[in-house]
Order: C-alpha cells, then sequence, then structure tokens
C-alpha cells in the first residue's frame, strides 16, 4: 500500500504550499507514510491535467490511499468530478478528504455491515454535495467575472479585458514617430510591428490624442 497526496490551484500565482503542508502534517500527525504528492496549477474545469493524468493511469494500484485537502481540489466540475471518484473508487484505491471526516473513516475495517452501509451512503452523500458547492463556487466567480466585464464595456474600460495592449503606448509612440518624419508608411509600420488593422488605428489614434500637434504630420 502507497500513500499519495494530490493539490490542485487554479493559476501559477496561487501557491501550493498550505495544501502540500496540510497533506504532510495530517500524514505525520497519524503516522502515515506519505510516497509523494502530486500538483497541477491547471483549472478545475476538467481533468486534463498532466500530473493528474501520470497519477491515476501510471502510478495509483488497488490499495492505495489518495489524500486531498477539499474536494473542489480535486476537481470543480459535478460531473466529471464524481466520475473521477467513482474511477478511483473502481481501481481499489481508497479517496480521503480532509475537509470530510467521513471520508477519514477505513470503513473496510468495520464487522458492523449495516453501519459500515449506512456510512458509506453518508460518504457517498456528502462527496456529492460539496462536488455540487465546487460547482456552484465556479459558476458565481464566472458570473461575477461576467458582469465585471460588461461594467467595464459600459464605463467605456473595455481596453482592459477585450483588448488586452499587444505593447505599451510609449513602444508603439517611439515606432510611429518614423511615419511622423516621413520615413516610413502606416501601412509598412503595421506589418513591422505585427499588428491588426484595427489595433494598429487604435494605438494611432492614442498617440494624436497624446500629440494633438502631430496630427497634420501624417496620414
Amino acid at each position: 500500500m502507497q500513500i499519495y497526496g494530490y493539490h490542485r490551484t487554479s493559476t501559477k500565482e496561487q501557491h501550493l504550499d498550505r495544501g502540500i503542508q496540510e497533506i504532510e502534517r495530517y500524514c505525520n500527525e497519524h503516522e502515515m507514510a506519505l510516497t509523494n504528492i502530486f500538483t497541477n496549477q491547471e483549472t478545475g474545469k476538467n481533468f486534463n491535467r498532466p500530473r493528474y493524468t501520470v497519477l491515476v493511469e501510471d502510478v495509483l494500484r488497488p490499495g492505495d490511499i489518495l489524500i486531498v485537502t477539499e474536494l473542489d481540489r480535486l476537481g470543480r466540475n459535478k460531473y466529471d468530478t464524481m466520475q473521477q471518484i467513482q474511477r478511483i473508487k473502481n481501481m481499489g484505491v481508497r479517496l480521503m478528504v480532509l475537509e470530510l471526516p467521513t471520508t477519514l473513516m477505513d470503513l473496510s475495517v468495520m464487522d458492523n455491515a449495516m453501519a459500515r452501509m449506512m456510512l458509506e451512503t453518508i460518504n457517498n452523500m456528502m462527496l456529492e454535495l460539496y462536488a455540487s458547492m465546487a460547482q456552484a463556487e465556479l459558476e458565481k466567480k464566472e458570473k461575477r467575472q461576467r458582469e465585471g466585464i460588461e461594467a467595464k464595456k459600459l464605463r467605456g474600460e473595455w481596453d482592459d479585458y477585450g483588448r488586452p495592449s499587444v505593447m505599451k503606448q510609449e513602444t508603439f509612440d517611439e515606432n510611429f514617430q518614423s511615419v511622423v518624419s516621413g520615413e516610413t508608411t502606416p501601412t509598412q509600420l503595421r506589418k513591422n510591428l505585427g499588428m491588426t488593422h484595427s489595433t494598429f488605428y487604435r494605438y494611432r489614434k492614442t498617440f494624436y490624442e497624446k500629440y494633438p500637434e502631430l496630427s497634420n504630420s501624417a496620414n
């Protein structure tokens, strides 16, 4: 029997340390020999994650234990998460979720069949509930993001989200001086900078707003 941990964050800006330390601390307190912890810094919307795939397809064996701190660290899509839980179970691997006390009990050692069945039912219900909560939280976050973007559009701040900067305006201004001086044409500069037509003229508009006195110097 081997014991593995798995922890995930959605972005590389989020630190993995807390989850790793929590798994290590639990194993130390319960005298469990932790073999390794697999991590990903990718979305929980799906399970197309390199390290998770290696863990499930190449590492885990019947009788092993897989520990995660919270169910949403495993996944945030309820349907996919429940499928993965069943997959892990079918492999003969025991899943322990530190935030769910029912998953920390080794039901296989219980002599009372009725009590074991009841606890398994409660355990499955709790897993599904927490999977639902994880998805609801994801949907709420995405809704807030959409509303935030729409609010920015209404305030005229669409550039912040919908049209991210290709380069700093100052860099463009320096290059655009060659058009102002007549050394090159707007079309040639746009190609040199690798800009689309609309992006180039958006930057050009900002240039002339900053330097109106040059507005008649170039087309």
